[in-house]
C-alpha cells in the first residue's frame, strides 16, 4: 500500500511520466528521457515502443513526440462536460463582443484547464487544453473562491502557491483575503500574475450544489485592457456571460 494513497500500477505511472516529459521537452530521445526521469534506457525504450505501437507516441528519427491519439481522447473528454456543451457558444459571443481573448476554464484535480480558448490577437500566453495553477489566474481564483472549503484547503496545501511572475500571489493569507472578495463580488482579477504584460478578469459559473463548475474569463495585454475597458466594459460582459451559462446549467 502506498502511504500517500491507494496502490499504483508502476508501469502505467512510468508510461505517463514519459509522456509528460515528452510534452515538457517538446520531444526527446531515449537517452534524454532516461537521464531526466532516472530510468534505464532499456525501460524507456520498451515504454516508447509500446506507446508508439498504440498511437500515443510518434517517432521522427531518434526523437519521440506525443502522439495525436491523445487529441482524440482529450476532445472526447472535453465534449462530454455539461459546462462545455452549455457554455461554448456563450464564450464565442463574448469574444465577438469584447475583441479580446476569451476563455472557459474548468476545475480538474487541483488545477484549472482551459477547455475553450478564443485568441484575441497578439502574443497570447494562453493555450487551449493547458493545465494551470489556480491561484495565478483570474479564472482559477474564481474557481478557488467557490470550492468546498475542505477541498480548497487541500489544494493549497498540496500544490502550494508557485510563483509564475513577480506579481503572483504567493502569500496564503493575502490569497484568502482576495478569495473572500471574489465570493462577495463574483469577480476575480489577474494583473500580470500569470504572464507579464497581461491582465484578466473572470467570473465563476456556480453549479446547483453551490460549488464552481467553471469560470469565464477575458484576457488581454496591458495596453489594451486598462482603465474603463477592464473595470467596466469587459467586466460587465464577463459577469453576464458566466451567469447565463450558470442559469442554463440550473435549468437542465
Amino acid at each position: 500500500m502506498n502511504a500517500d494513497g491507494p496502490p499504483q500500477v508502476r508501469t502505467t505511472t512510468t508510461s505517463l511520466r514519459i509522456v509528460e516529459a515528452l510534452r515538457e521537452l517538446d520531444g526527446a530521445g531515449v537517452t534524454e528521457l532516461a537521464n531526466r526521469l532516472d530510468i534505464s534506457k532499456s525501460a524507456v525504450h520498451k515504454h516508447l515502443t509500446t506507446l508508439h505501437r498504440l498511437g500515443y507516441v510518434r517517432r521522427e528519427g531518434n526523437t519521440y513526440q506525443v502522439g495525436l491519439q491523445f487529441l482524440h481522447l482529450g476532445l472526447y473528454a472535453r465534449d462530454r462536460l455539461p459546462v462545455f456543451e452549455t457554455g461554448r457558444d456563450a464564450v464565442e459571443r463574448l469574444a465577438e463582443a469584447t475583441g479580446h481573448a476569451t476563455n472557459l476554464m474548468v476545475y480538474d484535480g487541483g488545477y484549472g484547464v482551459y477547455v475553450r480558448h478564443i485568441p484575441g490577437g497578439g502574443d497570447d500566453p494562453i493555450r487551449e487544453g493547458e493545465r494551470v495553477y489556480l491561484h495565478a489566474t483570474a479564472a482559477g481564483k474564481a474557481i478557488l473562491a467557490f470550492l468546498d472549503e475542505g477541498e480548497r484547503r487541500s489544494v493549497l496545501e498540496r500544490i502550494g502557491l508557485p510563483e509564475m511572475t513577480e506579481k503572483t500571489i504567493t502569500d496564503r493569507a493575502r490569497l484568502e483575503r482576495e478569495l473572500r472578495s471574489v465570493r462577495d463580488q463574483r469577480l476575480a482579477f489577474d494583473r500580470e500574475e500569470y504572464a507579464e504584460g497581461y491582465q484578466c478578469v473572470a467570473s465563476p459559473v456556480v453549479g446547483p450544489d453551490g460549488v464552481t463548475a467553471a469560470a469565464v474569463s477575458v484576457s488581454g495585454s496591458m495596453d489594451r485592457m486598462t482603465g474603463k475597458t477592464l473595470e467596466e466594459d469587459v467586466t460587465g460582459l464577463v459577469v453576464s456571460t458566466a451567469k447565463s451559462i450558470e442559469n442554463e446549467l440550473l435549468s437542465r
